[in-house]
């Protein structure tokens, strides 16, 4: 027997804020029945079937540390670069630019209010 991810949880102080971002970035979408609103304490966005969906949780206490986990992305419709560049024009902060070439290359990148 062997289990899977249900959701990619991420603590924060904004949910409503980084699911906007994160839904804009992989084009998830929020549940229609419960969508998400400033101020909740969650925010929720379904991943596509099979896939986890992703789950932004309001803590009190604020980062003090690196982040543990991140997400790796692949564009699916567009060069590296030209992804890079929509993510930074939604309010992707460029942390690293590892270019190595197209299939090697990579950008570190945080989320909108990700710094919080």
């Amino acid at each position: 027997m062997t289990a899977r991810p249900r959701n990619i949880t991420f603590d924060c102080a904004d949910p409503y804020l980084l699911a906007t971002f994160w839904s804009q970035v992989t084009g998830y979408q929020e549940d229609p029945e419960d969508g998400n609103e400033p101020g909740d304490p969650e925010g929720f966005l379904a991943g596509p079937e099979g896939q986890p969906n992703l789950l932004f949780i309001t803590v009190p206490e604020p980062k003090s540390v690196k982040n543990r986990v991140h997400l790796d992305l692949m564009p699916t419709d567009r060069s590296r670069d030209e992804e890079v560049e929509r993510l930074l024009g939604i309010g992707a902060t460029l942390v690293a630019d590892l270019a190595q070439g197209e299939e090697g290359a990579a950008a570190g990148l945080r989320a909108a209010a990700a710094a919080r």
